[in-house]
């Protein structure tokens, strides 16, 4: 009979930044009181170099597992992996587990959950009238979605998890015109699908408070969570494990960001996020990595990379 072969460990990074580019003339590489600072060196540039360093140790110390590695690397998470998720989700699909090379949370630790995201544009349509001369046959797009983003922020359910951030409003011409259109930019996040499905048909189906006006809702989930399941869970542990054999406690955290590890735990994967090397400053002027944070995080992905 056929062997077969064991399911593949997939890592998982980006190479891309948001910092522009030529901003390392102004932003050069540097180390100074224990910290090294660079463009995307924590978000996570750092991390891209440490797997492969992980497993080049891995395949020396002859500690390479007995099933097969993948190094996938995307190029555009940072703008909303609109290529890169296929790979991801291809990837995914057939892995035992995905260890994701993100940042770590503060305090060393590694993300057992993420929330999903998703994004909405709202368009108000109303009737322009002169505010001064005939106000009342006007229909203010400005005073609807005014009473759309009360409504909006009252499903805001902190301990569900549920954030709706309505952050960028405009509308109007001059302000002796009754405004005939307006637009709101809505962030919503989420813990569980059930919530991401809730939240959707919520703002899919806002109804106008005038019926004069009319509404057009587009965008939609883009990113669904990474839920703490209890194979989740049980690879934390395991990596608990091979942290205290290497004479360090890591924690564990639920954050709010996502990442292209929520797209992996989407399709079935058991994921494990928050594995790079911890620093501050992600995609700001000051954005660096710890240098004595190195060697634990080496050797912690090498040990993980062993052990699955």
């Amino acid at each position: 009979s056929s062997v077969v072969e064991p399911s593949p460990l997939l890592l998982l990074g980006h190479t891309d930044t948001v910092h522009p580019r030529g901003s390392i003339k102004e932003l050069s590489w540097r180390e100074e009181g224990g910290k090294i600072y660079g463009p995307g060196i924590f978000d996570m540039k750092a991390n891209c170099a440490l797997a492969l360093w992980a497993l080049n140790t891995c395949y020396a110390c002859r500690g390479w597992p007995k099933r097969p590695v993948t190094l996938l690397l995307t190029c555009d998470e940072e703008i909303g992996s609109a290529t890169g998720r296929a790979l991801v989700e291809k990837e995914a699909r057939g892995a035992a587990q995905v260890l994701v090379l993100e940042p770590p949370a503060p305090g060393q630790r590694v993300k057992t959950a993420r929330k999903g995201t998703g994004m909405y544009t709202l368009a108000v349509s109303g009737r322009a009238a002169h505010a001064g001369l005939e106000p009342e046959k006007g229909a203010s797009a400005i005073l609807e979605i005014a009473r759309q983003v009360e409504r909006l922020h009252r499903l805001n359910d902190p301990a569900s998890g549920i954030s709706v951030n309505v952050g960028v409003v405009s509308g109007g011409t001059r302000s002796n015109v009754v405004a005939a259109e307006a637009h709101a930019e809505i962030d919503v996040r989420f813990c569980t699908n059930a919530d991401a499905e809730y939240l959707n048909r919520e703002i899919k189906n806002l109804k106008p408070f005038d019926e004069r006006v009319s509404l057009a809702v587009k965008g939609g989930i883009n990113r669904p969570p990474l839920e703490r399941t209890n194979n989740v869970a049980m690879l934390y542990e395991h990596a608990k494990r091979v942290a205290g054999a290497l004479g360090f406690e890591l924690g564990e955290a639920s954050v709010g960001g996502a990442s292209d590890g929520n797209f992996a735990a989407a399709v079935g994967a058991t994921v494990l996020d928050g594995l790079g090397v911890d620093g501050d400053g992600a995609h700001s002027d000051h954005e660096h990595i710890i240098a004595a944070d190195l060697p634990r995080r080496g050797a912690l992905l090498a040990g993980l990379i062993a052990s699955l």
